[in-house]
């Protein structure tokens, strides 16, 4: 990658990165700040890097599900804004809270190792979704989850949890709900600890697409912001998360249709699981894909298809 140049010799140079303004997102931003300092030590001088919390529709609305409030952009269109207006340079995203189609004129120019994709079951009494009580009270507002938890145990009473990780955790602890699903990722980058905690595998509940994975945006005909996000690209955790976002885009996916998918890599292949379900978990259609890494794409397209066609159209009648 080529050194860090100041735009002008009048004053310090500055990239502005935008974010949310969650603890979870400020601790993905330092990730990413950490990232370009080490691929570029001139990055890591200090007023070089200036982070800007910005406040998103989504981050607003805590007193109802995000499929009723408006989808998975809530969180990502005014930090969209800001950056083709030119008041930041690049954005952070977790991965999985970013609309299958890009606003025009905004790229994904990095993606960030991925962390740990799988979701986690925090129950004080169970180790286990299997081992919860009769009509136990799960808390989660995520209607893949949802649909995901009622195929596995019809009698679960689902309970809408929004908010940030201590709040959701807070919320548990004051016996709001006897269970909550949260991901992985995000306890690993805010440290959490639990002893309450148990990891979920993906044949039992399969993540959401790109779950774990950080993007890095900036405006399409940024080159020289773009040439210095490249180093930051992680190629792996790219041709996974691309395959799981090409499935949502086959969909035409969004927040409000229970979809779930993974990809992992083997070497040069790559294995794609992904699912549709019905909201109260009665149907779920699931499909896979192998092949070549290098047609991560094409696999999760037609998967994405092959689902569209072998599901109701009830399952698709609020989205697209």
């Amino acid at each position: 990658m080529p050194a860090f140049k100041p735009a002008s010799t009048s004053g310090p140079a500055r990239l502005r990165i935008g974010t949310r303004g969650s603890t979870l997102a400020l601790a993905q931003t330092a990730e990413a700040r950490a990232r370009l300092a080490a691929a570029d030590p001139a990055l890591g001088e200090p007023g070089v890097l200036e982070t800007l919390a910005i406040r998103t529709s989504g981050d607003a609305v805590t007193d109802r599900r995000l499929a009723d409030a408006g989808g998975k952009g809530l969180f990502t269109k005014e930090i969209d804004a800001a950056l083709l207006d030119g008041r930041i340079d690049l954005a952070v995203h977790s991965m999985k809270d970013m609309e299958s189609r890009l606003a025009p004129g905004i790229v994904i120019a990095a993606v960030l190792p991925r962390e740990d994709p799988r979701d986690v079951l925090i129950a004080p009494a169970a180790q286990s979704i299997a081992k919860l009580a009769m009509g136990a009270r799960v808390g989660t507002s995520s209607v893949r989850r949802r649909a995901q938890l009622l195929a596995l145990r019809p009698d679960l009473q689902i309970v809408p949890f929004r908010g940030n990780v201590n709040t959701r955790l807070a919320r548990l602890d004051a016996g709001a709900a006897d269970a909550i699903v949260l991901a992985q990722a995000g306890l690993h980058r805010l440290g959490v600890t639990r002893a309450d905690v148990s990891v979920l595998e993906p044949d039992e509940m399969l993540p959401s697409a790109a779950q774990g994975a950080i993007a890095v945006a900036c405006r399409a005909d940024d080159d020289a912001t773009r040439a210095l996000l490249a180093a930051l690209d992680d190629r792996g955790s790219r041709l996974c998360v691309m395959a799981e976002r090409a499935l949502l885009a086959a969909l035409d996916g969004s927040c409000r249709t229970p979809i779930a998918a993974l990809a992992r890599l083997d070497g040069d292949a790559l294995a794609l699981d992904a699912l549709v379900a019905s909201h109260d978990g009665r149907e779920v259609f699931r499909t896979s894909r192998r092949g070549a890494a290098a047609d991560g794409e094409a696999m999760g397209r037609d998967a994405g298809q092959e689902l569209r066609r072998r599901a109701p159209a009830a399952l698709f009648a609020d989205i697209g």
